[in-house]
């Protein structure tokens, strides 16, 4: 391979290079990235490549082996980790810019559709097309209900919404050490001096988690199970893929699944289906392990959620075996004790290709360092599992459940994490930027669901305290939608388990005016026999719509 040649930074605009690199130390000095090492990593990498003119060799292969430790095998295809981050590394960028970098005359923001950073000055970034939110004349697509007349804008890709402008230079924030500053630039020439050494010695595999090394030998082997149980609990969460011969999935949250490990017994089969309701994630319910069958999962001592994913695909009323309730039955028991039975999966989802995600606290290894899963058949059909997952979660509670209708996961201030639409079933996301009054997390209500649509939100048995977050982005006198301006323009239920929780909701006139935050809270609601807190939407008046959804248990402390 050809030596490693530097380039001279040739900025854009009225960037120097100076304030372009001051710019990119101060977002890499700032707690917003200091607390996501990875994407910190990530930003300097794609700012070095620029810095050096090579801004055109950011591919997504070259940035999975130099950034991630990706092998030379690496097919994106089967692992979307150079995408997932690149999201969350232009959600946080976002973040940034409407806080901390508020002031900054200089901006980076990753426009969609490439890899590489741009450096904008606030003249530049406030009409820059590429980051600019989308706008109905971008390909969007009005949505007209013709039995109640309403008409709402849902933006082709919400995905482009990008940072906004900010106003003062780096150079002029106060408080910043010499000392941090001194070490920023150090670790930004060790990242150039690494970047020049990975082109020179690209077979760069260390970096790779050693279990799925070690995993991906397991199969049905106890042996191998026996030998490798050391490493592999070393791990405090695991996700599995049943069936699925891939070594690992990145899903629209950012997790890991691994492909099948650890069982015995059973048969693999996989269902050629796009849609599965109630998940952004398909691929999790395409492959199942079926029959009778065990899994044996080492884990690190501790307590632990259990979550079983299932989808029927086979038995079903468009099915080659037609079918539909009791056409399959069966048990699962860990550590000989029974979790569930008998297992209804069509039923309990209310059709078929639906996820069906099964969750129990208060979940331990057995004495021998193991998770031991038993699927057997009953009375009809053969047992089968989609997916499991085994997270650490506090004794006698299950972790809390926060979803934002978007794209992509992100981090509030107070460090909880928003997991990106899920659980869902009908209507649409559509993105609604710009500011919020009275709200704690803007970020909360940059998005939202809007239609007559339900979530499924899967919890084991428990209390459970709901907020539910509103804003009326769409209706209200300073927007030019000639079908509503004020009070009653829309007017909706909120459904739990068939019980009201909220009646002809307005939530323009609750909050007095548009763009003003409403935050309604629950406490003590229980799951259905299904085990799911099923929250329906239903409209009265035009569409109902959520922001955001919290769910946490009230026994975690």
């Amino acid at each position: 391979m050809a030596p490693h040649q530097e380039t001279s930074f040739q900025p854009a605009g009225e960037v120097s290079a100076e304030t372009a690199r001051a710019e990119l130390e101060a977002v890499l000095a700032s707690s917003l990235l200091a607390r996501a090492p990875s994407l910190s990593t990530l930003l300097g990498y794609l700012c070095e490549k620029y810095f050096q003119g090579q801004a055109h060799q950011l591919k997504e292969y070259t940035i999975a082996v130099d950034v991630f430790g990706r092998p030379s095998d690496f097919h994106q295809k089967e692992d979307a980790i150079v995408r997932v981050e690149i999201r969350r590394l232009r959600e946080k960028l976002r973040q940034y810019y409407d806080s901390k970098g508020a002031g900054h005359k200089v901006q980076i923001a990753i426009p969609v559709g490439q890899y590489a950073p741009v450096f904008l000055p606030r003249e530049d970034s406030a009409s820059h097309a590429s980051i600019k939110p989308a706008t109905p004349s971008n390909g969007a697509a009005e949505i007209v209900d013709g039995a109640n007349g309403h008409s709402q804008i849902d933006q082709a890709d919400s995905r482009s919404l990008d940072p906004q402008t900010g106003t003062t230079t780096a150079a002029q924030r106060t408080g910043r050490a010499p000392a941090r500053r001194a070490l920023v630039w150090a670790g930004l020439v060790a990242m150039s001096l690494m970047i020049a050494l990975l082109a020179a010695f690209r077979p760069w595999s260390l970096a790779r988690n050693p279990l799925a090394n070690v995993a991906e030998s397991f199969g049905s082997s106890a042996p191998a199970i026996e030998n490798a149980a050391g490493a592999a609990a070393e791990l405090s969460e695991i996700r599995i893929l049943a069936g699925a011969k891939t070594s690992k999935y990145v899903d629209h949250g950012g997790k890991v699944w691994l492909g099948d490990r650890y069982f015995n017994g059973g048969s693999v089969s996989s269902a050629a289906v796009s849609l599965i309701y109630r998940t952004q994630d398909p691929e999790i319910y395409q492959t199942n392990r079926h029959g009778d069958f065990s899994y044996d999962i080492p884990l690190k001592p501790g307590n632990y959620e259990l979550r079983l994913h299932f989808a029927e695909t086979f038995y079903g009323p468009e099915g080659l075996q037609g079918g539909g309730e009791v056409s399959r039955l069966f048990l699962v028991r860990a550590n000989g004790q029974p979790l569930v039975r008998p297992l209804d999966v069509y039923s309990d989802a209310g059709g078929w290709r639906t996820a069906e995600i099964k969750v129990f606290k208060n979940i331990s290894p057995a004495p021998d360092g193991f998770l031991h899963l038993e699927f057997l058949s009953w009375t009809h059909g053969k047992a089968f599992v989609n997916a499991i997952e085994a997270l650490p979660a506090k004794p006698g509670a299950i972790n809390p459940v926060r979803i934002a209708p978007r794209e992509t996961p992100f981090y509030s201030p107070d460090g909880c994490e928003w997991l990106p639409d899920r659980y869902f079933k009908g209507g649409r996301i559509v993105a609604r930027p710009g500011p919020v009054a009275g709200a704690h997390e803007p970020q909360l209500y940059q998005y939202e669901r809007f239609g007559n649509f339900s979530y499924a939100i899967p919890v084991a048995p428990g209390r459970y305290t709901l907020t539910l977050r509103f804003a009326e982005r769409f209706f209200g006198p300073s927007n030019p939608n000639p079908l509503g301006k004020g009070p009653g323009s829309r007017v909706f239920h909120v459904f739990c388990n068939g019980e009201a929780l909220i009646k002809n909701f307005d939530i323009f006139k609750e909050a007095g005016g548009e763009d003003r935050a409403v935050v309604k809270k629950f406490t003590g609601l229980t799951p259905d026999a299904q085990g799911r807190l099923m929250l329906e939407f239903k409209p009265v008046v035009n569409y109902a719509l959520i922001n955001s959804i919290e769910v946490v248990d009230e026994a975690w402390k």
